[in-house]
């Protein structure tokens, strides 16, 4: 495989290119896979977004900050990532997991997103990953708003205060959780009394509940992304 263009997207040349194709090593082809780089990945990550709101938001407290972090590093923002860097087409995994659709599959895209980081930042140190992640962050950091409330939050008080007929606390329940202890994922349902359901996912349980509170104010048109 011809890792030259790959390194163009990720605008870093490797000096130990073991290192990209263990990144791009799904955990289906043995015990050679990415999943210790991805547990580095997801903490180099959480560095450089935490130090770029820290400037970008000089007024915002803790909790504000926080919430905009949680947005940024969680899968889904992961795997938009790595899809726009180009990297499913050279993922390397077993067959059956490629053709069971591995190569689309969020979670398996944002796992080698944050394992690609990691790869970049032992290679190249800190400032090569900080290239990588804000060139592909790009767009997610214009998205966020100047006032970001947290999700929970914000739907309790609608479910609580908004003029509904019914009103009713959400109520959360982990439904899943897969993966290693290190690079856990829950998939967490949230219901609310007269509504629709809906799930969501994160690596901690309350990422995962924000994520599904997210959903269902998108869904009520009482949020913007």
């Amino acid at each position: 495989m011809d890792l030259g263009p790959l390194e163009e997207r990720l605008g870093h040349r490797f000096h130990n290119r073991d290192l990209l194709k263990l990144a791009l090593s799904h955990a289906s082809i043995g015990a050679a896979s990415n999943e210790r780089l991805e547990f580095l990945g997801d903490r180099v990550l959480g560095l450089i977004v935490a130090e770029r709101l820290h400037a970008d938001f000089p007024d915002e407290p803790e909790g504000g900050l926080a919430v905009r972090l949680n947005a940024l590093v969680r899968g889904e923002a992961c795997a938009q990532a790595g899809e726009a860097a180009g990297l499913a087409p050279y993922l390397i995994m077993a067959s059956s997991e490629s053709g069971s659709g591995g190569r689309r599959k969020s979670a398996i895209l944002a796992g080698a997103c944050e394992a690609v980081i990691a790869a970049v930042y032992l290679d190249g140190g800190l400032e090569a990953a900080r290239g990588f992640v804000l060139r592909y962050w790009q767009e997610l950091f214009a998205s966020l708003k100047t006032e970001l409330r947290d999700a929970k939050t914000a739907l309790q008080e609608w479910a609580q205060n908004g003029a509904r007929a019914q009103k009713s606390q959400p109520v959360y329940a982990v439904k899943q959780r897969i993966g290693p202890d290190h690079a856990p994922v829950f998939t967490v349902e949230v219901r609310i009394a007269g509504q629709q359901s809906e799930q969501g996912e994160g690596s901690t349980k309350r990422d995962a509940e924000q994520d599904a509170a997210r959903r269902v104010l998108l869904r009520l048109g009482l949020w913007e992304e």
